[in-house]
């Protein structure tokens, strides 16, 4: 039987035929399976149901087979050259034979089936294009979200920190205005609480004297320090030195190497004594420098958390 040309099987299959003849066009008249998938691949163009205009010379399915030449066979001849014999080659008119309608029938339920294999495996390949689009939109949706988290958290840390350091601060006036009072308070009581007893020059022994609780000074007591130098060894290895006042609490140390020992941001950090060794704990950080046995001076460490 004689096989139906591309353009009409495309017909048969109910396919417009300015669709039709664009796809034999657009795929050089090579087969039913390329002209389908141009049709699926194409068929939302904008331009798709605008009126085909052939190229010069194009032949769609044979339709200009009366037209072509015998030194050059067209493309819808040679498709059906395998239908005739050897003999008949050049013989296009006698070459086409009708087909019946079962004929037809038949041909046109394969290419049919051909077509939803087609169309199946087009939605096949659609789902996992969308599948992939949608695993990579969530991957970007997770990272995106971790920057946003990673930025929320260094922004939380950083106001935490400045918000200690302001309460350090707060805390070292208010401790160096108590400390100045009680200077005061003891330069006072020196100034007006009496002073050692004068001796009289005299050959004769003098009569001892019950003495008053206000003739003599105040007993002689320890050297006090109201002052601590530190020396801190920082991470890279270098140290900075500085004075505190004996009654301010360590946390200030801390705060003082935030601000001036070159600690990468973000970087948390203990404080800790190399000779007898201990890490201050938190607890230590509100302790005052004299209670640690920090004063008159000491070597601090800073480590690594």
């Amino acid at each position: 039987m004689a096989e139906l040309t591309t353009l009409e099987s495309l017909l048969e299959m109910g396919f417009d035929r300015n669709r039709a003849e664009k796809a034999v066009a657009n795929t050089g008249n090579q087969g039913i399976e390329q002209a389908m998938d141009w049709l699926m691949e194409h068929e939302n163009d904008a331009d798709i149901d605008e009126p085909f205009v052939p190229p010069v010379g194009n032949v769609l399915g044979g339709e200009a087979g009366s037209q072509s030449t015998t030194e050059q066979p067209s493309l819808a001849d040679t498709a059906e050259g395998t239908a005739v014999g050897e003999g008949s080659y050049g013989d296009d008119t006698s070459a086409r034979m009708p087909m019946s309608e079962d004929e037809k029938l038949e041909q046109v339920r394969r290419l049919e089936e051909l077509m939803r294999v087609k169309q199946a495996e087009r939605r096949e390949r659609e789902r996992a294009e969308e599948l992939e689009r949608e695993k990579q939109r969530r991957r970007d949706g997770q990272e995106l979200q971790h920057i946003r988290q990673k930025l929320q958290d260094d922004d939380m840390k950083k106001l935490s920190d400045q918000r200690m350091k302001e309460k350090m601060e707060d805390k070292m006036a208010r401790q160096r205005v108590k400390d100045k009072i009680a200077r005061d308070r003891e330069e006072r009581a020196l100034k007006f609480g009496g002073g050692p007893p004068s001796t009289a020059a005299s050959s004769q022994p003098a009569q001892p004297r019950p003495s008053s609780p206000t003739s003599h000074g105040p007993p002689p007591t320890k050297k006090e320090y109201d002052e601590s130098r530190i020396q801190i060894r920082l991470l890279d290895g270098s140290t900075i030195t500085a004075v505190f006042k004996a009654q301010e609490p360590l946390a200030a140390v801390r705060v003082y190497v935030q601000v001036n020992g070159n600690t990468p941001e973000g970087q948390d950090f203990t404080l800790l004594s190399p000779y007898p060794r201990h890490v201050y704990t938190e607890l230590d950080m509100e302790k005052p420098l004299k209670e640690l046995g920090l004063v008159p001076s000491a070597v601090l460490v800073v480590a690594k958390k």
